[in-house]
């Protein structure tokens, strides 16, 4: 089995960003929305460029990660990704990389309690924001 700390901060990314996804998704169709693109425009709340790198910044002003997470997510977002960010300033989509390589460490590393932890504190800030703005 390879070492999951050896993996690259893009890897990481990629499983991150498809562990995320999944989980925003449930959350969404659970919450009652069924149609496509419904479903698609509130994903976006949770899953864009510009939410994550809001949500990791509030993460980390807040001290909510650990001192690896953030080892993590700092590999991330340094990351070399050779991919041009789309809709979004660089400086965004490489803070939402980071955010994305913790999700994909924590998936890799089997923490799923704490994986739990962190997408469970993401949606509650998402949904106070979303009512604020109301």
């Amino acid at each position: 089995m390879t070492d999951v700390n050896l993996i690259n901060g893009i890897a990481l990314a990629f499983e991150g960003d498809a562990v995320y996804s999944m989980y925003i998704r449930r959350h969404l169709i659970f919450q009652g929305l069924t149609k496509p693109n419904q479903l698609h425009r509130e994903a976006t709340k949770y899953v864009s460029a510009k939410a994550q790198a809001n949500l990791i910044s509030l993460m980390l002003e807040e001290g909510f990660l650990t001192e690896k997470e953030e080892d993590i997510y700092k590999r991330g977002r340094n990351a070399n990704s050779h991919t041009k960010a789309k809709n979004t300033d660089i400086v965004t989509y490489r803070m939402s990389t980071g955010f994305e390589a913790v999700m994909g460490y924590l998936h890799m590393t089997e923490s799923i309690e704490r994986l739990e932890e962190l997408i469970g504190w993401c949606i509650q800030r998402v949904e106070e924001a979303t009512h604020e703005n109301k």
